[in-house]
């Protein structure tokens, strides 16, 4: 019985990621596999056609793009925000601020973004009317593909901070002194202590944004209403069917694909910050 304490304490834990991550899951990816007149393998050609090549081309190219931004952004931030004081009046609201932005996606941001730098935005309207700047003028980029990378950073870079900032914090101030002690220079102890101390982190937090990103869809759904540019919005497509028709393989066999993209990104994230806490013990 004091063996399976622990075990029935994660019990409704694991009844609530069965009943709502494996099973919606596994129907999901199932549906890939089937049709009207039962198991079929012939679906799997959707991944190799050109459109869904260009989706996962695209969904790649934001991904990765904003989580490098993302994780330059942060990486600073933490870097500023490493001295001051954990308990400290800057520190707690920056690290709230970070958990509450981090999870402000989906519709409210894209609103947010079409009422600042829309077309008829406050800022766009200011720029216009008064500095004679029109953001526009080389064409609607907002809701297209490059107008997500602005809201994006907008969720990546708190991301950033609440994963990363603990690396940065955990760094010793004896490490430096040390390397001072023996006749090292700073540019010593960032490139033969600091950097490779903090690389595991940082590749895998940048790892961790890029996975948020790939697997992001209700921002990229409120504001590209049209065309389904990346992988997320082409599962949309195949499942309301914009010409009167859907079709679930077809969306099963696509989110098989992320989901193969998502498990292989988050296994080498799993392995660098397993190897990034000896650091932070």
């Amino acid at each position: 019985m004091k063996r399976l304490l622990p075990a029935l304490g994660l019990a409704p834990f694991a009844v609530y990621v069965l009943l709502f991550l494996a099973v919606p899951t596994l129907l999901a990816v199932g549906s890939g596999f089937f049709s009207a007149d039962g198991f079929t393998l012939q679906n799997l050609g959707v991944l190799f056609t050109p459109a869904t090549g260009e989706a996962f081309g695209a969904s790649v190219w934001v991904s990765a793009l904003t989580a490098v931004f993302g994780a330059l952004i942060g990486a600073v931030l933490c870097w500023a925000l490493a001295p001051l004081s954990e308990r400290g009046p800057l520190r707690r609201i920056v690290d709230s601020a970070s958990s509450v932005l981090a999870q402000f996606g989906g519709v409210m941001l894209a609103f947010a973004f079409i009422a600042t730098i829309g077309i008829q935005g406050i800022v766009t309207v200011i720029l216009r009317d008064r500095l004679g700047i029109d953001i526009y003028s080389g064409g609607v980029w907002l809701y297209e593909l490059p107008g997500l990378v602005l809201p994006y950073l907008y969720f990546q870079v708190p991301l950033m901070v609440i994963t990363f900032l603990p690396a940065v914090s955990a760094l010793k101030p004896g490490w430096a002194e040390a390397v001072a002690t023996l006749g090292g220079s700073s540019w010593s102890y960032w490139t033969r202590v600091g950097l490779p101390v903090l690389a595991p982190a940082f590749l895998g937090s940048l790892l961790l944004l890029f996975a948020n990103a790939f697997s992001s869809y209700a921002t990229a759904a409120a504001l590209i209403s049209q065309g389904s540019q990346i992988v997320p919005l082409q599962i949309r497509a195949a499942l309301i069917g914009e010409t009167g028709g859907s079709n679930a393989g077809t969306a099963g066999v696509l989110a098989l694909g992320m989901i193969v993209v998502m498990t292989i990104v988050m296994l080498v994230y799993g392995r660098l910050m397993a190897r990034a806490a000896r650091w932070q013990r």
